[in-house]
């Protein structure tokens, strides 16, 4: 029977030693030659005799070790298998082969069935390469909890915290769609989210004025980049909508351009003359199908190179905090300051839905700035000591 001091005292020898218990069947202590002592349970499953570690003798002491091949014997008995279960734990998938699954199979099937671009799975991989896999790659898709994604996504600026959570959620998403975790059991759930300012940054007339001169000083060098920001400003388009244009797509007779591909799916966008006017006096490079083909191989102007040159072109005008969305932003206002409907507007945009439409709509319209003209002036006169007279408005039917 073992003991305490029996473990202890116990020697090694040229061969690895057993000694076995007798108050539980199958409970021994390993001895291997170089000293080290361990707690092995044999056992009988499937017809096989098999052998499995339970524990270092320093780390558990005889008792707990009895418990523990009492506990296993149990389970053995209904059908279980320690060793079995352990090669499933060792072999568990972790995050890292989780998101090679994600980039392997999940995006490619996405991105043939047009459910997702190549600039969001470059997001992606940005976010799964800097902060995802470091963090969580060689834990377990099965053991990684909610406190392991806060503290994967602790310290990132807010904007970037919650691009990371949101990756995140979808991804462990699919895990238990893959059968890699429980149902209903994802860790991104519930981890807080940053609050984040919505930008309301709309560029002035005399601001665009001075763009425009700015853009003007760089025509000559960077024409493609240039043309490419100015039809932005003039459409609402995306940049990324703009840069991918192709002259194929482009129709001088009908004054429309289509884009395969956006956010929103495939669209039709009808050009006004400017715009039409703008994109036939740009010369065609080596017969690139590209329209903003600024390199010699008539590649596509890149979004870095024209998010660069809009920074210089910005700071020459002497514009601040100004963003290339802030054009599109600045068309939306102005189209909803000039009285057009939210689904008008939805539709000039690209938007999925009305949010976003009603969003300018109703910081925009006439209607708002009417009714805060009548309150200042009323509130005006009363502290003048002029008392005031409430004017009743006209009934505004707004689109929602």
């Amino acid at each position: 029977m073992l003991t305490e001091r029996r473990i202890r005292d116990a020697k090694p020898g040229t061969k690895t030693a057993i000694l076995w218990d007798g108050t539980v069947k199958g409970l021994g202590v390993r001895i291997t030659p170089k000293g080290a002592k361990a707690f092995i349970l044999n056992y009988r499953t499937g017809g096989r005799e098999r052998r499995a570690t339970l524990a270092r003798c320093s780390e558990i002491s005889l008792r707990e070790a009895r418990d523990r091949a009492g506990r296993e014997l149990a389970d053995i008995r209904d059908g279980g298998d320690p060793l079995e279960r352990r090669r499933e734990v060792r072999e568990a998938p972790t995050v890292g082969d989780a998101l090679d699954r994600f980039f392997g199979e999940f995006v490619p099937a996405r991105i043939a069935a047009g459910r997702l671009t190549e600039r969001t799975v470059r997001e992606y991989r940005f976010q799964a390469d800097n902060h995802l896999r470091p963090a969580l790659g060689s834990r377990r898709v099965a053991d990684v909890t909610r406190d392991h994604v806060s503290r994967a996504v602790s310290g990132l600026k807010p904007v970037m915290r919650n691009r990371v959570l949101a990756f995140a959620s979808r991804l462990f998403a699919l895990c238990e769609t893959w059968e890699w975790r429980p149902q209903h059991t994802n860790p991104a759930r519930g981890v807080e989210r940053n609050r984040e300012r919505a930008r309301d940054r709309v560029l002035a007339p005399s601001e665009l004025s001075a763009l425009a001169a700015a853009l003007d000083d760089r025509a000559e060098s960077e024409p493609f980049a240039v043309a490419a920001i100015r039809v932005a400003a003039m459409t609402g388009l995306r940049i990324s909508e703009c840069l991918s244009m192709r002259w194929e797509h482009v129709s001088f007779e009908t004054g429309r351009v289509v884009l395969p591909e956006t956010k929103t799916g495939r669209r039709v966008v009808p050009l006004a003359a400017p715009v039409l006017s703008l994109l036939q006096e740009l010369p065609r490079v080596n017969g690139s199908p590209h329209v903003f083909a600024g390199a010699r191989n008539g590649a596509p102007v890149g979004y870095r190179k024209t998010r660069i040159l809009f920074a210089e072109a910005c700071a020459a005008a002497g514009l601040e905090d100004v963003r290339l969305h802030d054009l599109r932003r600045s068309v939306a206002t102005n189209l909803a300051a000039a009285g057009m409907n939210a689904f008008t507007l939805r539709d000039v945009l690209g938007h999925k839905t009305l949010a976003m439409s009603n969003r300018y709509v109703r910081t925009a319209s006439d209607a708002l700035t009417d009714a805060m003209e009548r309150a200042a002036s009323f509130a005006a006169g009363a502290m003048a000591g002029e008392g005031g007279e409430v004017v009743p408005l006209r009934r505004v039917v707004t689109q929602r």
